[in-house]
């Protein structure tokens, strides 16, 4: 069984499922998530006053949320908001303009990914990740299909994966990914990525195979999506969108965070083989980069 987000993430889990929710329960998200502290200590009725909503609904956005009530929410949003009290914080804001300088750009851009990595590791859940390595140690090939910005994701997994062993191949069209879907058998696995988890281009080639009974693991920033009938779902956190900075760019540093958490786990469980392939192709690449045969001398 999942368990409830660790306390410091309770802003994370409020942002990662905001896009989801229905207009009541996004509208008492969105109040907490803009002054923290003056809702930590609130009662279930006194926060429903507050708001405008009614208990079932505020209820409802705790579970939605990941927690078992409100009591076990109001507790993480507590601990978040004496956390962050104190200095006012230093880091720049996430709305990049056009007249922004280069510095700004960078500071900007810098915060915004470091936090879309903290919220992704602060929400992951340990127990889908430890199986989704399981079942790529244990398949006989792995197809990971992602289209646009997610093929990217999509290419670097893949990329990893055989560079240690496993028979891996990434899918970033279409209808090349409905091909490589329908020939999938149950002793493969097929691995989605999609920030949206509704794709078309992925989400029928992922629902043709797993009515096959072809294993699935799905990587996406919405909750309840099409895609989140996988046998495993990683949910990742998207950084703020901007008009100069769209879902796609926005997604894409938490799904590459899940993939190299997914990617470590999968060489610890294979290391010795994973430790040999490496050096293998090490040797094999060294000429073209001017190194010697000694694995010893990488800098």
């Amino acid at each position: 069984m999942r368990t409830s987000p660790p306390a410091e993430s309770a802003s994370a889990a409020l942002r990662r499922v905001l896009p989801t929710l229905s207009p009541g329960p996004r509208r008492v998200a969105q109040q907490i998530l803009e002054d923290p502290a003056s809702h930590a200590g609130l009662s279930l009725s006194a926060l429903a006053e507050r708001t405008g909503a009614s208990e079932s609904t505020i209820t409802r956005l705790a579970t939605t949320a990941g927690y078992r009530g409100y009591r076990e929410l109001r507790t993480a949003v507590a601990v978040a908001a004496g956390r962050d009290a104190g200095p006012p914080p230093t880091h720049v804001t996430s709305d990049i303009s056009r007249d922004d300088d280069v510095e700004t750009t960078v500071a900007k851009l810098a915060a915004e990914e470091c936090g879309a990595i903290t919220d992704t590791a602060a929400t992951l859940d340990h127990d889908a990740l430890g199986r989704t390595a399981d079942l790529i140690v244990a398949a006989r090939s792995v197809v990971v299909i992602g289209i646009a910005a997610s093929g990217l994701v999509a290419l670097d997994l893949a990329g990893k994966l055989a560079r240690i062993g496993v028979v891996a191949q990434a899918v970033t069209e279409g209808h090349a990914a409905m091909t490589a879907a329908v020939v999938l058998r149950p002793d493969d696995l097929l691995v989605v990525v999609s920030s949206s988890g509704s794709t078309t281009d992925v989400v029928e080639p992922f629902q043709r195979a797993h009515a096959r009974g072809v294993p699935t693991v799905a990587v996406t920033a919405r909750p309840g999506s099409p895609v989140t009938a996988a046998d495993v779902t990683l949910l990742s956190v998207s950084s703020k969108e901007s008009a100069l900075r769209p879902a796609a760019m926005a997604s894409r540093t938490g799904q590459m965070f899940v993939i190299d958490v997914v990617f470590t786990l999968v060489s610890q469980r294979t290391f010795d083989r994973a430790h040999a392939a490496i050096e293998e192709s090490w040797r094999a690449l060294a000429p073209r980069h001017g190194h010697a045969h000694d694995p010893q001398e990488k800098s």
